[in-house]
């Protein structure tokens, strides 16, 4: 049997091993002390004193009874636990049986009010039926009643000829008979007997307007409640994504006439693979979808992938959603590191706007101090859910920052390959902007284009207006209007950046050089702002355009 160490720092039986352990009592208990204390083991509560207990016992007794209160108080908070599942079970039971007299109660009278629909359309059927047969009777009616009144004129007035003639062919005056006979004669030759048609107008057949509802019984007699549409299959295949649109298409596994419209969903994420139970990103909801595809416009690809479902719909009912797909939606994503921008610079997320008094490290204090400060890290990030291996980890230290006449700011995400494309709109009147890429060796003196280390589009307003491509200190003047929004791609591994009139996609210009470190994006701006947009693809004009050469039209040789 089991031991029950109540001292000694031993092991503690259970309640049962206690129990086992403790033996029969049988006797009178002596009465309690006069100086025991109430409450102990000794005291009346526990019927009597120690003396009654065998040697030992009673801090045996103690333990067993701390083992059981602790047991029971256990017992008592499954018991509690399980009552209240219990009482919310018993409540969503109540609630699904009112549940269910409601929801019965409005099918049926729905199903009722279909029902009386359909009765009305057939009995409204019958009677424009019925008022057709009534026309059709009428009519055929008065075209014969007609004909057999004008035939039963004419042979009355048959009968007063024949009566007569045979009346002149019987008399005996042969001196009028010659003009009794004329006459008669005269008289035939007008009779509507002789001008009468002997074909009946209308038929009498009425098999026209017979009618025969076999097929409409049959489909009546197949009606029945609508089934719960099927789950559409996405088609991968079929699929796109291309230029920050994402075209889905779908079909069903089996033939529904019923199906309404469709529902498709879709969300944001950072992981490949099946969609997780949990995202950062809601599901987003498209409804009214007629067709089995559907093309969403203008995306930003903030993340990778996204995670796509949809589910079919009939007038009464929806059905479950498809197997979710995930979609990689590669795209350059980066933000505007704002540990390299110059103190006159004051950076917003992926918004830059110059001030004077240098009000730009007040802001960034204030911002961080409520916990809404943006560095170059990539965990501050909210690009990205994981963080990009192209990310600069810190940033340039306060020493790197750019100062003097370089109002520059940098990007945080390196370029080392690939191409990649985003998009700067900036004020027009800035008296200076400029953008581009850069080494991120560039000095915090220079200037955007005025080294080997960077490679710009520049726009000067002040003083002389210019649109000029720069690098290495040259610059070549360009002979097109300045767009308010320039596109810039990046080809690293041809050696190409081409600057595009983002919204015509017009070439400006292109540099063609052999990279020899990774780049960054690079702005700048004087008595301006500008703002970027990020998280787009190549557009496919711009792919079609490098792929004709055009892309290749002008290099940096041509800056000299």
């Amino acid at each position: 049997m089991g031991t029950c160490q109540a001292r000694g720092g031993g092991a503690r039986a259970s309640p049962r091993a206690c129990l086992t352990a403790v033996p029969k009592l049988t006797g009178t208990v002596a009465p309690t002390s006069p100086g025991s204390q109430e409450g102990g083991v000794g005291s009346p509560k526990f019927g009597g004193g120690c003396r009654a207990w065998p040697r030992g016992l009673p801090a045996l007794a103690c333990a067993c009874f701390g083992w059981g209160q602790e047991a029971l108080r256990k017992i008592i908070t499954t018991l509690a636990v399980k009552n209240e599942e219990i009482q919310s079970f018993i409540y969503s039971l109540k609630q699904m049986l009112l549940n269910v007299e409601a929801n019965s109660t409005k099918v049926q009278e729905d199903l009722e009010a279909e029902f009386q629909s359909l009765f009305s359309l057939l009995e409204e059927l019958k009677e424009g039926m019925l008022m057709k047969i009534k026309q059709d009777r009428a009519s055929r009616t008065y075209e014969l009643q007609n004909q057999l009144a004008a035939c039963t004129r004419a042979l009355e007035s048959s009968e007063e000829l024949l009566e007569t003639a045979n009346q002149t062919l019987q008399a005996t005056d042969s001196e009028d008979f010659p003009q009794a006979a004329k006459q008669i004669k005269d008289g035939v030759t007008m009779a509507p007997a002789f001008r009468l048609s002997l074909k009946a107008k209308v038929s009498d057949n009425m098999s026209h307007l017979m009618v025969d509802f076999a097929q409409e019984r049959r489909m009546l007699q197949a009606l029945k409640f609508l089934p719960v549409p099927s789950a559409p299959v996405i088609d991968l295949a079929e699929s796109l994504v291309a230029d920050n649109c994402v075209t889905l298409v779908w079909r069903m596994p089996d033939e529904d006439s019923k199906i309404d419209h469709y529902v498709l969903e879709y969300r944001r994420t950072n992981f490949e693979g099946p969609p997780r139970l949990k995202e950062e990103h809601p599901w987003m909801v498209i409804e009214g979808i007629r067709q089995t595809e559907y093309t969403l416009t203008g995306l930003k690809f903030d993340m990778k992938y996204m995670n796509f479902r949809v589910k079919a719909c009939n007038k009464a009912v929806a059905g479950e959603f498809s197997e979710s797909v995930t979609l990689e939606t590669p795209a350059f994503m980066f933000r505007l590191d704002a540990s390299t921008s110059h103190q006159n610079l004051r950076v917003d997320d992926l918004s830059v706007e110059w001030d004077a008094m240098g009000g730009k490290v007040q802001d960034i204090k204030a911002r961080e101090k409520d916990g809404k400060g943006r560095t170059a890290s990539p965990v501050n990030s909210p690009a990205r859910g994981v963080p990009s291996p192209k990310r600069m980890p810190s940033g340039r230290g306060g020493r790197d920052r750019f100062t003097a006449e370089s109002y520059t700011v940098l990007g945080d995400t390196l370029i080392d390959g690939g191409e990649h494309y985003w998009e700067v709109r900036f004020e027009p009147d800035s008296k200076a902007f400029g953008v581009g890429v850069a080494y991120r060796s560039l000095g915090r003196f220079e200037q955007l284009g005025k080294t080997a280390a960077s490679w710009c589009l520049h726009v000067n307003n002040w003083l002389q207006a210019s649109f000029t491509a720069k690098h290495a200190n040259k610059a070549k003047v360009l002979d097109a209007p300045v767009p308010d929004c320039l596109g810039v791609h990046c080809d690293f591994h041809q050696g190409l950046l081409s600057f595009y009139n983002a919204r015509t996609k017009q070439l400006l210009h292109t540099f063609k050089a052999r990279f020899t470190q990774p780049l960054l994006p690079a702005f700048t701006v004087w008595c301006g702002s500008f703002q970027v947009t990020t998280g787009l693809q190549v557009p496919s004009s711009v792919r079609c355009l490098q792929k004709r050469g055009s892309a290749t039209s002008s290099s940096n040789t041509s800056l000299t």
